[in-house]
């Protein structure tokens, strides 16, 4: 495979590669503007913290475990058709990394900063490579399994369930384990409402998301033979639908709105190679509602406080994206055809508790050794101050 990729297909990834380390910013900026002002600066620390350690713990494990290339080679072997191989895995620890940029919005304003980068170590490097090998690399042949069993292998052209969707049943594992942030539900089952700190950059964060997400899903062909003007039209579509849904669901509320289409392509990742557009527009509505539904009832009749929803926009947009790539990308439903309902379903369900499972025992296992979250004391003065001895806009004068 990597004699046959040449300069140009090194050029196509990196692009993507680079395109989706933008990404990172949408995820710091999302964060910085949906929590509240005490804890900004901890949401950019923990972002780029958490890119760094992945990077790690996927070159010396994670990609060994999901590829079964090793990184450590000599340069000689990983220097082949001008580098391919390593452009490759640049463009994969970006999405890998996505797993823990995912996880961060969820135990917001509350976690400890050490025990969360060893967690990210631990599922970049175990929990989320496991599972993408088994569905990108046929690992133990689980794909060969689907295609004998189902007619069809599973399909995740850009990683509705192998990036989101894992990401954000991890993320419900931490949050469950981390419990609500200090006062906001009283013993009386009231809410008390945390609103965004800076819906300006809420918004730039969505945006920078919105533009990194063609490159995130365009240049998971890795190949520039392999490009497909189809896959980007569909991630417009499917950011457009979950916009308008989550506009009119959400009554005008900027931080649906800034979400909605960020539902809509985490849905549409899956099946965005094959679908109709009409199909993705669909989906990507469908996304934006159920987000809007689901993390209005997730916060307030179940008490669960995922501070930017991330179960509901990854996590479950991201499993509808798996179960509709089988639906909409089938040929009743003007799709390219190749795909079972029954395999999406059980590929999906797969992702879910492996992701789920992995979480839980991940940070059950910190909870009970280190501990991960903050005092009342420091979750009262903001993780800023407290970890970081820094607010995002320290006044000071001179005593002089």
């Amino acid at each position: 495979m990597l004699m046959s990729a040449n300069s140009s297909d090194v050029l196509f990834i990196l692009l993507g590669a680079i395109m989706i380390l933008a990404m990172h910013a949408g995820f710091a900026f999302l964060e910085l503007g949906t929590v509240r002002k005490k804890n900004q600066v901890n949401a950019l620390v923990k972002i780029l913290t958490d890119f760094a350690v992945s990077t790690i713990a996927y070159f010396f494990i994670g990609y060994s475990i999901a590829y079964g290339v090793s990184m450590l080679a000599p340069v000689s072997e990983l220097n082949i058709a001008n580098g391919y191989g390593m452009v490759k895995f640049f463009f994969l620890v970006t999405f890998a990394a996505a797993i823990p940029a995912i996880v961060s919005g969820g135990i917001a304003e509350r976690a400890k900063f050490h025990p969360q980068t060893a967690a990210t170590f631990i599922l970049v490097g175990l929990v989320y490579p496991f599972f993408e090998g088994m569905i990108w690399n046929n690992n133990f042949g689980v794909q060969d399994w689907m295609k004998a069993s189902f007619g069809e292998t599973f399909h995740d052209f850009a990683g509705s369930v192998v990036v989101h969707a894992v990401g954000g049943w991890i993320a419900l594992a931490a949050v469950l384990h981390l419990g609500a942030r200090r006062g906001r539900y009283s013993k009386e089952g009231r809410v008390a409402a945390h609103p965004p700190s800076s819906i300006p950059f809420l918004a730039l964060g969505a945006w920078i998301l919105i533009v990194g997400w063609f490159g995130f899903n365009v240049m998971s062909a890795q190949k520039i033979d392999g490009i497909s003007g189809l896959v980007a039209l569909n991630s417009l579509m499917a950011m457009v639908g979950g916009t308008l849904v989550a506009t009119f669901t959400g009554k005008n509320d900027p931080g649906f709105i800034h979400n909605g289409p960020l539902a809509g392509l985490v849905a549409v990742c899956a099946g965005s190679d094959i679908m109709h557009p009409i199909g993705a527009l669909v989906v990507g509505g469908v996304a934006g509602g159920m987000f809007v539904y689901l993390f209005t009832i997730t916060q307030n009749k179940w008490k669960i406080d995922d501070v930017l929803g991330v179960w509901p926009l990854h996590g479950i947009c991201g499993a509808w994206g798996g179960i509709a790539a089988g639906i909409f990308g089938s040929k009743a439903f003007g799709g390219m055809g190749g795909v079972s309902i029954l395999a999406q379903l059980v590929g999906t369900m797969m992702g879910m508790t492996i992701a789920f499972v992995g979480g839980y025992i991940v940070y059950g296992l910190l909870k009970k050794t280190v501990g991960i979250r903050l005092t009342d004391e420091e979750e009262f003065n903001g993780a800023d101050l407290s970890i970081h001895q820094i607010s995002a806009s320290p006044e000071r004068e001179t005593n002089w």
